[in-house]
């Protein structure tokens, strides 16, 4: 027999291996002649790597010396050194059970099935012949296989027996739903992990014997297992399933002569050891609805359907989805996990395992936290948080951003020194344990086995990992468990909030915390105490409230209007009471307090859209993108990554998706609005971007709809159109000025065959496609969701008003243009832009636009016709009317800032004056559709003179200004009226002298 090859191995481990590699040959020498023939014929690669496997592993050393027959098969056959996909696994353990006849023989083939298995395992991990994800996936396909194979055996033995359980009103037999919890779930099983399992079935019923049941045992073997089959022999579903997991978890779990399968652990379950063994789908939906804790939702992130169950599993992950992501960013998660933590800190210092590499400081179990952290905070928004695999989530954080990409590579790293010692404890003697051995000989084999020179190196590295993990547990999951010395302030508004205090001492705290008007702060403060909401609040609600109220006292006391920050910030609070992890969040992170308290306290346009709309809360959590809005390049990537995240067919959730990405960007210009870090121009800039960037996604989604329904249209037959549609914006969103109330004034145009078909069986005419195309963009941007609509719409300027069709083909629209068009409608044109759509098309707009503005036209009729529009304006709309006068800016009267005479609209009018009146001889003028740049152009080729577009510049800018800060205020644009003399008097003078000649 050959000697084993001893190179690259240190001589302190000779000893051992001799030894080891002596056991097996006395084993081999008793064998028979045949055997020992074949072991002659053994591949020259296990002499040189059974040493390595003899220093790490006592187990295949254990294996060899007890089951010669089998390893020495798994050497001749080269499965040691294969991959093997799930399907191979599945396959070999289908073979080795193909002749089994009862209970008896299925655990012993299971538990041979399982050695050789674990061998092959072993080896390939130990002489890093797989990866960490390789030998996790292989042990838990494993697993797989041998639940599904033992489940169907059991399940035909019992229905010969007692019957089988069917659908309602169906002979189609039921199966049982097997979730794999934890790392089974996850693809993570380590080398000696129990199985976490809990068992479901669709409904309660009676069992029921199929005239075509099929038996995977014989006669003899149902006799042998408690009698004839009879008919009148049934079981109740509940019975039925409670014994199929019995008997799944015996074949599994009991330790034989032979071993075991896989530890069962079935304490998830719910109500744990005290439950029963199997539930209904509906009984499950009513535990973890009712009575489901934070730490089964955590559980229940890796929670997997198993085995071949019909797709039965995926339904009721479905319906337990809800329990586990939340639709909105749950922070109050942070609490529970905090208390799971020191639970298991506590446990581990009373076992003294402080040198453990999953449950002690810095180890496996915190980058698990770290990343479920994550999952149950956000995982109700960002779908692709919702993955069992930690290092699929981890990717995932770094590329949402959540975390650094460094400290993403980190936890990695760590991650997977931290499994490969895990694995390297437990290949030595096929034990549960994560714990660092603490003998010179078992630690000198860790670190061999690990690659490392010596302990002291291994250690080294270990501590190295783990130190990072920590630094990055603590920065994620802790913060808070110290209680932080309070300053005075602090005190005043911890009394103020949990105590009953005398009305000169209250009054004394409110002044103390900054406010001035004490009996409005205090009706305020006692009248919130005592809302009924308040009042019956549950334990866990009530005490993230009472760490809450302190702190957002303290936070609006600082504001210049603290009185008014509280009431709109209590407004705020109210709304979510009921959904506690809000306010979980605000306590979790108090500086977002102090943004929420300021924004509040300066709009309550700001406050009531944090109020309808929660969800916007997370945006107060990074001031470095909450007053820096990105630009609009960023805008369109953020949205389409959002949207590739969303299945193409989850119509409502692109819908919420796109009406968050509205809410929260244009909170962040709100909120640089506010805090002065926005100009005014770059306000309406990033508001109208933020439009732009959603209609061409809502043009997306529409089109897409609209083709899979009804098929692209066509050319001609045969022959697929590009997707020539445009969407025109006008107005304000033309103008590039839109405020955070605008609507949007849109036409739809086309340049698509009307007359053929869309192609495929569905087919329709183009007109009728176009026209539901139109609808559908309409209907994405109109329908009220639970984030509101997207934006109110007004499709009045197009061709015909609402007379005309939804949607107009590029000749169409320039045929009206030309021959039926009122000047008011090309006054409309000179700030119509393109919003999205083709790029070829929008160049044949703006042709189209240039030619119909540019046209000659009559100097004096010009005049008169939007003078005209003007004065009908005026009659209608204007709160004052008529020419200016002293009596126009008396006290008692109001300036409508866009409607009245020296307003908006008298500047728009001659803005829209000069482009149609010198657009033909000066184009430039017709380059842009924003007024400022008009009337720049309109100084520069000389049509107005300096003093004149200067004045009408500033008073547009003072104008918008206003209407910006009255938006935020909730007011509408009108201010006294002794406000803007010099500028409405100069405008209208500029009126008379331009257009009233």
């Amino acid at each position: 027999m050959r000697e084993l090859d001893f190179q690259n191995i240190p001589e302190m481990f000779r000893p051992l291996i001799e030894s080891g590699w002596m056991r097996i040959q006395e084993t081999l020498s008793k064998q028979s002649e045949s055997f020992q023939q074949q072991w002659q014929t053994i591949p020259d690669a296990f002499y040189t790597q059974f040493p390595h496997v003899l220093v790490a592993s006592d187990y295949v050393v254990d294996q060899f010396s007890r089951f010669p027959q089998q390893c020495v098969s798994l050497l001749l056959s080269g499965v040691i050194w294969q991959s093997q996909t799930k399907a191979d696994i599945r396959r070999a353990l289908q073979s080795a059970l193909q002749n089994v006849k009862d209970e008896t023989e299925l655990n012993l083939a299971l538990r041979h099935f399982r050695r050789v298995q674990m061998i092959r395992i072993i080896w390939r991990d130990i002489l890093k012949l797989a990866d960490l994800i390789e030998t996790t996936h292989d042990l838990t396909e494993l697993a797989d296989a041998c639940i599904a194979e033992t489940l169907h055996y059991h399940y035909q033995w019992l229905s010969e027996k007692w019957g089988t359980p069917c659908f309602k009103g169906t002979d189609k037999p039921m199966p049982m739903v097997v979730l794999g919890m934890g790392k089974l779930g996850a693809h993570e099983l380590n080398l000696s992990s129990d199985i976490d399992l809990i068992f479901a079935y669709t409904h309660e019923g009676e069992t029921r014997h199929l005239k075509q049941a099929g038996a995977a045992a014989s006669a003899d073997n149902n006799l042998a297992s408690g009698g004839a089959l009879a008919a009148d022999r049934t079981l109740g579903h509940r019975e039925f399933f409670t014994r199929l997991g019995q008997r799944l978890i015996k074949s599994l779990d009991e330790i034989t002569a032979h071993g075991f399968v896989f530890r069962v652990d079935m304490r998830l379950r719910p109500y744990g050891k005290s439950g029963a063994l199997a539930l209904t789908f509906n009984g499950m939906e009513s535990y973890y609805e009712e009575q489901g804790r934070e730490w089964e939702r955590y559980a229940m992130i890796k929670a997997r359907p198993m085995g071949e169950d019909g797709g039965e599993g995926e339904k009721l992950m479905e319906i337990l989805r809800p329990f586990v992501y939340r639709r909105y960013v749950d922070f109050g998660v942070i609490d529970s996990l905090r208390d799971m933590k020191a639970m298991i800190n506590r446990e581990v210092l009373r076992r003294g395992a402080i040198d453990n590499v999953k449950t002690g400081s810095g180890g496996i179990r915190e980058v698990e936290f770290i990343a479920q952290a994550f999952q149950l905070i956000r995982g109700g928004q960002e779908k692709q948080l919702q993955h069992r695999s930690l290092l699929t989530v981890l990717k995932h954080l770094g590329e949402l951003k959540l975390l650094p990409l460094d400290a993403v590579a980190s936890l990695r790293e760590a991650y997977i020194f931290l499994r490969d010692s895990e694995h390297r404890i437990q290949a030595l003697q096929d034990r549960q344990t994560q714990n660092l051995p603490d003998d010179d000989m078992p630690q000198a084999r860790l670190a061999f086995s690990m690659g490392a020179d010596s302990w002291e190196d291994y250690t080294h590295r270990l501590d190295q990992y783990r130190h990072s993990v920590r630094d990055h547990f603590e920065h994620v999951i802790s913060g808070g468990d110290e209680q932080q010395e309070s300053d005075e302030d602090d005190h005043f508004s911890a009394l103020l909030w949990l105590k009953n205090l005398k009305d000169a001492e209250r009054d004394e705290a409110i002044l103390q915390l900054g406010y001035t008007d004490v009996e409005q702060t205090s009706k305020l403060i006692l009248d919130f105490k005592q809302h009924k909401i308040v009042l019956h609040l549950q334990p866990l609600p009530r005490q993230r409230l009472d760490r809450l109220m302190p702190l957002l006292l303290l936070a609006c006391g600082h504001q210049e209007n603290a009185e008014e920050s509280l009431q709109r910030s209590l407004m705020l609070v109210e709304a979510v009471l009921r959904r506690s992890a809000y306010i979980a969040m605000l306590v979790e992170n108090p500086h977002s307090l102090d943004h929420l308290a300021k924004l509040c306290g300066a709009s309550p346009w700001v406050a009531d859209s944090l109020t309808r709309y929660p969800v916007l809360l997370d945006e107060l959590i990074d001031a470095n993108t909450l007053y820096a809005p990105p630009p609009v390049e960023s805008l369109k990537d953020e949205l389409r990554q959002q949207l590739l995240r969303i299945p193409e067919d989850d119509f409502e959730q692109q819908l919420e998706c796109l009406r968050q990405f509205k809410h929260s960007h244009v909170l962040r210009v709100a909120a640089s609005d506010i805090a002065g870090t926005l100009p005014l121009m770059k306000v309406s800039d990033y508001l109208t971007w933020i439009a732009e960037t959603l209609l061409q996604s809502v043009l997306d989604i529409a089109w897409q709809q609209m083709v899979q329904r009804y098929g692209a249209p066509q050319e001609s037959p045969g022959v697929p159109c590009k997707p020539e549609f445009i969407i025109v914006g006008y107005g304000k969103v033309g103008g590039i000025e839109l405020s955070y109330s605008s609507d949007l004034d849109l036409v739809f145009i086309h340049d698509i065959p009307w007359n053929q078909t869309t192609e495929g069986e569905n087919g329709i005419d183009n007109g009728v496609f176009l026209a539901r195309l139109g609808q559908r963009i309409i209907h994405i941007l109109t329908t009220r969701t639970p984030s509101g609509l997207l934006y109110e719409t007004d499709m009045r300027l197009r061709p015909s008003g609402n007379a005309g069709l939804l949607v107009s083909s590029l000749k169409a629209f320039n045929e009206y243009q030309e021959e039926k068009a009122w000047t008011w409608e090309h006054q409309a044109l000179v700030r119509a832009r393109f919003m999205a759509g083709s790029e070829t098309l929008r160049q044949s707009f703006e042709t189209a636009r240039r030619q119909i503005l540019s046209k000659p036209r009559d100097e004096q009729t010009l005049r008169n016709e939007v003078q005209e529009m003007r004065q009908k304006m005026v009659d209608h709309l204007s709160k004052s009317g008529g020419e200016l006068n002293d009596e126009s800016f008396s006290p008692d009267k109001v300036f409508d800032i866009k409607q009245d005479p020296g307003g908006v609209v008298d500047i728009e009018f001659l803005v829209q004056y000069l482009a149609l009146r010198w657009g033909g001889e000066h184009p430039d003028m017709l380059t842009y559709t924003d007024n400022m740049r008009i009337l720049e152009t309109a100084e520069k080729v000389g049509v107005l003179s300096g003093d004149d577009a200067e004045l009408l510049k500033e008073a547009y800018l003072e104008y918008r200004g206003a209407a910006h800060r009255q938006a935020l205020q909730h007011q509408k644009g009108a201010v006294s009226a002794v406000h803007f003399k010099e500028y409405r008097l100069g405008i209208r003078e500029i009126w008379n002298k331009v257009i009233a000649v």
